[in-house]
């Protein structure tokens, strides 16, 4: 299937350095209490260990793939939502995403949010099947997804998501 939009909500790379360094210093800390054998033990576990945390928050891939109509989808991870079924496309600014994961949360909502990501947008579901009634995902470049949604056949953005401040 084409993906016309295809990204992976990764952590900043310039997370990884200081991290990886601050996990160096503990396990060196640690090493200067373990006998001269074994006092390679802690890097070599908390380094790798290190490393697959930071690979496992920024694994997340969002997608739009498929053509127009029944067969296209917006893939977020594992979940797979069929485009015939969203209703709108909103992004949502700072405002709103406080709003939507704060106090005007739906309980019933599908949410995919990462913090270091910035974007984020609302997909309002149009199936009465569904109790869902919309995603709200994190998107490094949320107009992007808008536009890709949009030319596999869904709607624009409408106006401004609840909350959030339309400029």
């Amino acid at each position: 299937m084409e993906a016309r939009y295809d990204e992976r909500l990764t952590v900043p790379w310039y997370w990884w350095p200081p991290t990886l360094a601050v996990v160096g210093l503990v396990a060196a800390q640690l090493g200067l209490g373990i006998a001269m054998v074994e006092a390679w033990l802690p890097a070599a576990v908390l380094l790798p260990a290190t490393a697959v945390a930071l690979w496992w928050l920024g694994r997340l891939r969002v997608a739009v793939v498929g053509g127009d109509g029944p067969g296209g989808e917006l893939i977020v991870d594992d979940a797979r939502l069929p485009l015939r079924h969203v209703g709108d496309v909103i992004p949502v600014d700072a405002a709103g995403r406080r709003e939507l994961l704060g106090p005007g949360a739906d309980p019933l909502a599908f949410v995919i949010q990462r913090p270091w990501i910035r974007g984020t947008v609302q997909v309002v579901l149009d199936d009465p099947a569904d109790p869902t009634p919309y995603w709200l995902v994190s998107a490094p470049d949320p107009e992007r997804l808008v536009v890709a949604l949009t030319a596999a056949g869904r709607p624009g953005p409408a106006g401004p998501a609840p909350g959030s401040r339309a400029g």
